[in-house]
């Protein structure tokens, strides 16, 4: 009685039915490539993930313009009537524009004016600067609303006040008043937070900015029969200082110049 062992065909003589044998068949027979291949992906796939523009808070920020105007001495009633409302009525029905929203506070005015996604924003910027002239002619003479720079939109980041201690005093014995403290923060602190990477812009809200006053007496004023335009006028042109150009001397240059603006 004799047996017949079975026939087991070679591996070669198989063919591949799906899709998947297929594959299998080909990583089998060229597995040195198909390292190769799979090493480059990986090599591909760690460069990349190295050059992901990963956050913590990823900006997704549509296309929008923001108008800041301040206005010291203007509570945030005052500044929504005579300020934020005239801006947002000039910007109304402007081209590819969504929607707008506005904040009114103590001295500060800002509107956020957002557009279509893909708007150009040096189109939109362009085209709002043509509408603010024409809402200035409602607001005060003394109001210039500017537009922010052009930034991420997540927003103000960041506030601080500048106190002064209840002893301290300056240099010359006197306490610090509103208007020194708005001297440092111009002068001193917002210099500084503005060489900061990734600072746009600095907004300074109250003190009192240093100012010269004039208290004319009028009674004499109409006896030399001098209108006020006129002081106005000298004072204006006056508080300047100009050069005179420079005089040679045994091989030297000495400047010419007449300081004339106002120091106290």
């Amino acid at each position: 009685m004799s047996t017949k062992s079975p026939h087991i065909p070679d591996h070669e003589s198989v063919k591949p039915e799906g899709l998947f044998d297929r594959l299998i068949q080909f990583s089998i027979h060229n597995a040195i490539w198909v390292m190769l291949f799979v090493a480059a992906w990986i090599a591909i796939g760690i460069y990349s993930y190295q050059k992901l523009p990963i956050d913590a808070v990823p900006d997704i920020t549509n296309t929008q313009v923001q108008i800041n105007t301040s206005a010291n001495g203007f509570t945030a009633l005052e500044m929504e009537q005579r300020i934020t409302y005239p801006i947002e009525n000039a910007m109304s029905g402007m081209p590819k524009m969504e929607q707008t929203r506005s904040i009114s506070r103590y001295g500060l005015s800002q509107v956020t004016i957002i557009f279509e996604d893909g708007t150009d924003i040096y189109w939109a910027r362009q085209l709002i600067n043509q509408r603010l002239q024409e809402a200035m002619g409602e607001m005060p003479e003394d109001v210039q609303p500017n537009m922010s720079p052009i930034s991420t939109g997540l927003g103000e980041i960041y506030q601080w006040v500048i106190k002064a201690e209840p002893n301290a005093k300056k240099p010359d014995g006197t306490p610090y008043s509103a208007m020194d403290l708005r001297e440092i923060q111009d002068w001193i602190v917002r210099p500084q937070l503005q060489r900061v990477k990734g600072v746009a812009e600095i907004n300074s809200i109250g003190g009192f900015n240093k100012t010269y006053v004039v208290a004319p007496d009028l009674n004499r004023l109409q006896q030399l029969q001098i209108p006020l335009s006129d002081l106005q006028t000298a004072l204006t042109e006056n508080n300047e200082n100009r050069g005179a150009g420079y005089i040679e001397k045994n091989g030297q240059q000495l400047t010419v110049r007449v300081p004339h603006s106002i120091v106290n």
